[in-house]
């Protein structure tokens, strides 16, 4: 296959991954941080590598903030949501690289939960004039919902998923493969 032609694949699965991102954020944002954001970005960080599952992200945070029903975050939060989405690609490539479990990817994921919440912290206490532990208390039942609703999805869902979208990776990349000379 041509660099052209794989370029072009590339750029297609990376829009078609990043519109599933935001869909499903939307569809289940009636509940409260119970979503598969998490678990398809660690899937994806795993089958597509860093470069592709950042680019999504990117992606992803750029239209659940123009496009989303609910509006988007306050501007100044964005960086802070553009950076804890990458750090699941950016931690499972690094310090997490030997993680390939299941349960250890659930257990990242729990963590991330928190992480995550964390991250807003700052800008939402400048933006809200609110006191920090004031604002801890009430954001951590959201915390802990994300965190379990993480590791549950994670656990019961990452093995299968990823087996399934490693054949289909597999399959598109093989669409268009022209026959070597031997085959002719």
């Amino acid at each position: 296959m041509s660099q052209k032609h794989q370029a072009i694949k590339d750029s297609a699965l990376i829009a078609i991954f990043a519109s599933i991102l935001f869909v499903q954020q939307v569809a289940l944002s009636f509940l409260p941080n119970i979503q598969f954001t998490a678990l398809l970005i660690v899937l994806y960080s795993r089958v597509l590598g860093f470069k592709k599952t950042s680019l999504i992200v990117i992606i992803h945070v750029f239209a659940i903030n123009i496009l989303s029903p609910f509006g988007p975050v306050i501007p100044m939060q964005i960086p802070a949501m553009v950076l804890g989405w990458l750090l699941i690609p950016i931690l499972l490539h690094t310090i997490f690289k030997k993680a390939e479990s299941a349960w250890s990817l659930a257990i990242i994921g729990f963590l991330f939960g928190f992480i995550y919440g964390w991250l807003f912290i700052p800008v939402s206490i400048w933006i809200l004039d609110v006191p920090f532990l004031t604002y801890l208390y009430a954001d951590i039942l959201f915390e802990i919902i994300m965190a379990v609703s993480n590791f549950l999805t994670i656990l019961w869902l990452y093995e299968p998923l990823k087996k399934l979208l490693i054949e289909q990776k597999n399959r598109y990349y093989m669409i268009g493969v022209e026959p070597s000379s031997e085959l002719k």
